[in-house]
């Protein structure tokens, strides 16, 4: 038998189900894959034997999976060691591949995991196996090089302007002197805060500040910022990613709370929207604040996909099918813009060497000279990326989604 597997791996997006549904449902076209396995939790459960059949999937269940938000084959952060130090991890998790018939491995994951394929693609060459890897990118975060953006952060950046826009309206209805500070995830670069410029009425953007982890957080001129603001205005709204920094490269969540780190070394971050909140309160600037953390909100919220993000998070699906069966190994999908008037994009295919471990940091030229804005170029990119509205289900008033297990 020819068979496939399909994992996800790290933080779910609300697109990332469409990607793997590609992948099932480009194989039911062609038909090229026996089985079409599901890795429950990633490597982590392929180690554990914990494969599943999505070959049975009817092509009504694989469209409700489609549109199902977070990781419906389950995630997991594990980082494969270096096979140069120990390959007992290697060894096992081929003896298990060859034993369920695996010809293709697709990993649908972020920068780490693009790491985890190309570990794995070396591996098969140096110890002459014949099992392929692929990768399919998912992140909100849209930090992957080369590419122009990642599945995931279209849907995210919708989100996250739709928030911004409600929440303006709502911070905007009294005459006392307020601030109210938005928090977007973003550890290393600001593209999700940067999406909060989306948000705008009679086309004039309604966050007056937005704040990136790529530029140095100056408290002083942030206190002056704000202050100069209010001089005109009774409300100042913010935008912050949880990644910023002071000038001694100290993230600011840091400086508020006890952090940890996880598997791969990142610290656990959260909670700077509350910091920016008690600076402002405790220079007197304003007596009224509030603060919203958006958390994993952003990442999950289907109800307000983008509908170009989930049709072309199922096309990197059904491309990676596609160039398993030209015999690609160790390579990845990505996402080219063609034109943007009309929108018009395309998938081509990159070595993970050039992704992996790397980050796509945000333009500096897109940021304004005080640094503590984006310019339109930010707008006009984004713009493409957050239309159409999902095509979800409702039942009973509410979005209708599934559980995998329920289908198998």
């Amino acid at each position: 038998m020819r068979n496939c597997v399909i994992a996800q791996s790290g933080g779910p997006t609300s697109v990332i189900n469409a990607s793997a549904m590609g992948v099932v449902s480009k194989n039911k076209e062609l038909k090229y894959y026996d089985k079409v396995y599901a890795g429950i939790n990633g490597v982590e459960g392929i180690l554990n034997k914990n494969l599943v059949d999505l070959s049975v999937l009817s092509y009504e269940e694989i469209e409700n999976m489609k549109y199902t938000p977070a990781a419906g084959l389950g995630s997991c952060r594990y980082k494969l060691k270096d096979a140069t130090e120990n390959d007992q991890e290697y060894q096992k998790l081929f003896q298990i591949l060859k034993e369920f018939e695996i010809e293709t491995f697709f990993y649908i994951g972020g920068n780490d995991s693009m790491d985890t394929v190309h570990k794995l693609s070396n591996y098969v060459k140096e110890k002459g196996e014949d099992i392929k890897f692929i990768g399919i990118p998912k992140t909100i975060d849209n930090d992957l090089p080369v590419m122009d953006h990642t599945p995931g952060f279209g849907s995210a950046a919708k989100y996250i302007a739709t928030t911004v826009l409600e929440n303006y309206f709502d911070a905007t209805v009294y005459a006392k002197k307020s601030a109210f500070i938005l928090e977007a995830m973003g550890r290393d670069t600001g593209w999700l805060a940067a999406s909060a410029a989306l948000a705008r009425v009679n086309n004039k953007q309604v966050a007056d500040f937005i704040y990136l982890p790529e530029i140095i957080f100056d408290e002083e001129q942030f206190i002056k910022d704000v202050s100069k603001k209010l001089a005109t205005q009774n409300n100042v709204f913010i935008v912050v990613s949880e990644g910023i920094k002071n000038e001694d490269g100290k993230f600011l969540s840091e400086l508020s709370a006890e952090t940890s780190k996880d598997i791969f070394g990142h610290v656990q971050l959260g909670g700077v929207g509350n910091y920016i909140k008690q600076i402002l309160l405790n220079s007197g600037v304003v007596s009224k604040a509030r603060a919203v953390e958006l958390s994993t909100s952003q990442r999950c919220a289907m109800h307000c996909a983008s509908q170009t993000d989930i049709d072309e998070s199922f096309k990197v699906g059904e491309a990676a099918l596609e160039y398993s069966i030209d015999g690609e190994n160790g390579y990845m999908i990505g996402i080219k813009r063609v034109s943007d008037s009309p929108y018009v994009s395309e998938t081509f295919s990159l070595h993970t060497s050039k992704v992996a471990n790397s980050i796509k940091y945000f333009p500096r030229e897109w940021v304004n000279k005080e640094g503590n804005n984006v310019t339109i170029d930010a707008v006009n990119y984004a713009l493409p990326l957050i239309s159409g509205t999902s095509k979800i289900k409702i039942e009973n008033g509410l979005p209708k989604y599934v559980k995998l297990e329920d289908l198998l």
